[in-house]
């Protein structure tokens, strides 16, 4: 019994901290987009883009049409109450009570499902671009099913539609759910082209106001971000401007490169080696690497040291080895004077 009065004096402290919090708002009269909706929106867009991969399998020619008008359906009366949570989020937190949100939530959602046969031809693109970028992959149904990156662009393309509707919120919680789902973080507002690839892509990060040309591929590790903060006189952060690199057209970027700066620009063609750290821009058809750093291993070796820059300690010897592999000459000890 004092357990669950103990209880309940820490739930009645708990409300009159939501009360009195501008934070847990929306725990009462604020209205918020479902958690559990979004991943539902998300998993019936993958069954109508990638209709017969995802759901219902062995589908009859005569029955596709009717499927996805089932499909779709279901996805527009989900959709358009959650985008309408999202507008009438926003006027509730501007104090303009909006009586339309309602009504604009169902025009929004249908404005994307209309762009809905456009963005599965841009991720058939996508589909092939991984399939042609990585010797790995043997199919299409290989890249479709197992590739993290797919699934990570698929919701980045919805997304990005969203925040050309300039629909509040929804778009960065789609995106937050692909970046728990694949390790790929990529802003809604990010600009990316056609044919779009991420190898392996755990740890990808693309910001905000990226810009990516089409034929671009990338590898895990990469950072697209920004340089600074601007901050207006009173402190505050300046949003709205360009923050993050422009990347053109069949540029490669391999794992662990950092690309930073909005006003750095990767012209077109260029690779960019792994863990390099670029802050300003790159001539079109550059290849930029780190020189190979000199290496020291110590323990013991067995076999022939490999050759290359670097210098290793092999086992019984007391002194560095050199690039060569073979150890450094000891000094001779003199011998003590005679008397």
């Amino acid at each position: 019994m004092e357990r669950k009065q103990e209880i309940g004096a820490i739930s009645r402290k708990l409300a009159r901290l939501c009360r009195g919090s501008a934070f847990f708002r929306c725990a009462s009269k604020y209205a918020v987009p479902s958690d559990e909706s979004v991943r539902e929106i998300l998993n019936l867009f993958q069954k109508v883009l990638f209709i017969g991969y995802f759901g219902k399998q062995n589908i009859p020619d005569w029955e596709l049409e009717s499927h996805l008008h089932v499909m779709m359906s279901q996805l527009f009366d989900v959709l358009s109450i959650q985008v309408a949570k999202s507008l009438r989020h926003e006027c509730e937190g501007l104090h303009e009570l909006c009586d339309n949100c309602k009504v604009r939530g169902e025009e929004q959602a249908l404005v994307l499902m209309r762009r809905i046969p456009h963005i599965r031809r841009i991720l058939e693109g996508d589909v092939q671009a991984a399939l042609d970028g990585d010797p790995a992959a043997k199919s299409f149904d290989e890249v479709i099913f197992s590739y993290p990156c797919i699934r990570a662009i698929m919701v980045h393309r919805i997304a990005r539609e969203l925040y050309d509707l300039g629909v509040p919120l929804l778009p960065r919680i789609m995106s937050e759910s692909a970046h728990t789902v694949t390790g790929i973080d990529i802003h809604p507002g990010a600009r990316i082209g056609k044919n779009f690839f991420i190898d392996h892509g755990t740890g990808v990060v693309v910001g905000e106001t990226t810009v990516v040309g089409n034929n671009v591929k990338i590898y895990q590790g990469v950072t697209l971000g920004a340089l600074s903060f601007p901050k207006d006189d009173r402190g505050n952060l300046l949003r709205g401007i360009k923050r993050h690199p422009t990347i053109e057209d069949n540029v490669t970027i391999y794992a662990g490169a950092t690309v930073l700066g909005g006003d750095t620009v990767i012209g077109k063609g260029s690779t960019i080696g792994g863990n390099v750290w670029i802050t300003r821009s790159v001539p079109p058809g550059t290849r930029v690497v780190i020189e190979p750093p000199e290496l020291l291993i110590k323990g013991e070796l067995t076999g022939r040291v490999r050759e290359g820059r670097g210098v290793a300690q092999a086992r019984g010897s007391r002194g560095k080895t050199t690039s060569s592999g073979k150890p450094k000459a000891r000094p001779k000890r003199k011998s003590p004077a005679k008397p």
